[in-house]
């Protein structure tokens, strides 16, 4: 079985995700649900250290959202900050305080959703390559002749 995320190069699907990122949530998975339910097309799932964490990633999205005119047709849980759930019609998007997310797996509920990687989501996961200097570095100039 693949486990590597297919890649989907959605602006949509890509802003929910890069807002998520944007306030280091942590274990972020997205989950293309089209052939499996008629609620949503992804579940992105993501979690915090902490109820305040979580709160603070779901009021993030929210924000960078709204600024791009995209609004919630819901939003549940965000006062205890254990599970916000995010209805954005065609993507839902979870926001877990890790235990919570442990215990309700829906990773594992949901198995039979492929796994998918959008440009943002690429980005967060390369590591960064700290050994190899510019191409174009004028110190090699000077080491060399």
């Amino acid at each position: 079985m693949n486990t590597e995320p297919f890649v989907i190069d959605d602006p949509e699907l890509d802003r929910y995700v890069a807002a998520a990122l944007g306030r280091k949530a942590m274990g972020l998975v997205v989950l293309d649900v089209r052939h499996l339910t008629s609620v949503a097309d992804f579940f992105i799932i993501c979690s915090g250290r902490s109820n305040r964490q979580v709160t603070a990633i779901a009021e993030h999205i929210h924000t960078q959202l709204k600024a791009e005119r995209i609004r919630p047709l819901s939003v549940e849980g965000k006062r205890e900050g254990h599970w916000v759930l995010m209805d954005y019609g065609a993507a839902v998007i979870h926001v877990f305080y890790e235990p919570v997310r442990r215990f309700y797996d829906l990773e594992g509920l949901w198995v039979d959703a492929r796994r998918v990687s959008t440009p943002s989501l690429q980005k967060e996961t390369q590591p960064a390559d700290t050994d190899t200097p510019p191409a174009d570095d004028p110190a090699d100039e000077d080491r060399q002749g």
